[in-house]
C-alpha cells in the first residue's frame, strides 16, 4: 500500500460510468416495473453506495476512506443502461477506484436482476469519466523553468563547518524534482544583520521569485529569523503560515512552537521553515504546488509588474 502520510487533505471527487447492454424489451420491462426480482435501479443504487464505502475490502491496495457522498444516476436508452456514479471524500488520496467499483457493482446488480429475462445482457465497459482534487488540480501560472529560488540555511554550526546541513539539501532536492533549476543555496549564521542584508538584496533581484529559509524559527536566544523577516515582509500570508503549522502539528505536537512566517516583499514570496528535517518536509508538502500559483499571481495576471515598471523607469 502506498504511503500517503505526507499528502495534504483536499476534497476529492470522481465520476465513473458503467454501460450495460440489454434488449429493448428489457428496457421496457424495467420501465413498466415488471422485473420479477424488483426494481433493479433502486437496488443497484443501494449496491453502489455499499460498494463505494467498502472498496478497500474489495481492491487490496486501496486505502480506507470515509466517503462523504455517493450519487447514482441512470440513463435508459433503447438498448442500454448508462450508470453514472459520483463519489466525494475529503481525504489525502483520490476516490477514482471507489467510483469505478461502485459503478461496476451497480452494473453487476442490474445484470443479476435482468439475466433471467435477457440472454443478451452484457456489461460493455466501466470507465473513469473525470476526477478532481489533489495535485492535479493545481495549475501554476508560472513555468517552473522560469522560477528562481534562493534557499537560505540559518545555522551558526553549519556556517562554521561544525555540522552538516540536511534541511537545506532537502529543500534543494524538492525544487529539483519540480523542475526548478535556478536555485541559489546560501548558508548564513544566526545573525540578524547578515540575514537582513541578504534578504533585501535577493528581493531586489529580478531573477529570484521565491526565498525559502530553514532554521531560526524556534524559541532559542539565537533564533532571529522571524524577527528579521517580519519588518521586511510587506504583505503577510497568514494562510500559508497556518497551513504549515496545522499540517505539522498533526504529525508532531512540537510544531505548535514554530513561529515561522510567510509573506511577500517586492514581488518575491518569502517562506521561513523550521530547521528540523521533519519540519522542512512537512512545510514542503504544504507549499507545493500551491505556492507556484502565488508566483504566477505576482507575475501580473494581466497587471504590470512592479519590477518591470522600475526597470523601465531606470532605463
Amino acid at each position: 500500500m502506498k504511503d500517503i502520510s505526507d499528502k495534504v487533505t483536499t476534497l476529492r471527487t470522481a465520476l465513473a460510468r458503467s454501460v450495460l447492454r440489454v434488449t429493448d424489451s428489457t428496457i421496457a420491462t424495467i420501465k413498466a416495473g415488471e422485473i420479477p426480482k424488483g426494481d433493479p435501479l433502486v437496488i443497484a443504487k443501494v449496491a453502489a453506495v455499499q460498494a463505494a464505502k467498502n472498496t478497500s475490502m474489495i481492491i487490496p491496495y486501496c486505502h480506507q476512506i470515509a466517503i462523504d457522498y455517493v450519487g447514482v444516476e441512470y440513463e435508459l436508452t433503447k438498448d442500454s443502461i448508462v450508470i453514472d456514479v459520483t463519489v466525494k471524500a475529503t481525504h489525502k488520496t483520490g476516490v477514482e477506484m471507489e467510483a469505478m467499483t461502485a459503478a461496476s457493482v451497480a452494473a453487476l446488480t442490474i445484470y443479476d436482476m435482468v439475466k433471467p429475462l435477457d440472454d443478451f445482457a452484457e456489461i460493455e465497459k466501466t470507465i473513469l469519466v473525470s476526477k478532481k482534487g489533489g495535485k492535479s488540480d493545481y495549475k501554476s501560472d508560472a513555468s517552473t523553468k522560469d522560477i528562481g529560488v534562493a534557499v537560505l540555511v540559518l545555522s551558526d554550526r553549519v556556517s562554521k563547518g561544525e555540522s552538516e546541513d540536511r534541511s537545506g539539501k532537502i529543500i534543494c532536492e524538492k525544487l529539483s524534482s519540480l523542475g526548478i533549476a535556478r536555485t541559489e543555496y546560501i548558508v548564513l549564521p544566526d545573525s540578524e544583520p547578515e540575514l537582513k542584508e541578504t534578504i533585501e538584496k535577493l528581493c531586489k533581484d529580478d531573477s529570484i521569485n521565491l526565498i525559502l529559509t530553514t532554521g531560526g524559527t524556534g524559541l532559542s536566544p539565537r533564533d532571529i529569523t522571524v524577527e528579521t523577516l517580519t519588518p521586511i515582509i510587506e504583505r503577510r500570508l497568514p494562510g500559508v503560515e497556518e497551513a504549515i503549522r496545522s499540517f505539522g502539528q498533526s504529525r508532531n505536537r512540537f510544531a505548535m512552537l514554530s513561529r515561522a512566517v510567510a509573506g511577500v516583499c517586492e514581488e518575491t514570496v518569502i517562506v521561513s521553515m523550521p530547521g528540523s528535517t521533519g519540519g522542512v518536509k512537512d512545510a514542503l508538502a504544504v507549499l507545493f504546488p500551491p505556492v507556484l500559483h502565488a508566483l504566477g499571481m505576482l507575475k501580473g495576471e494581466g497587471h504590470e509588474s512592479k519590477k518591470r515598471e522600475k526597470a523601465r523607469a531606470k532605463g
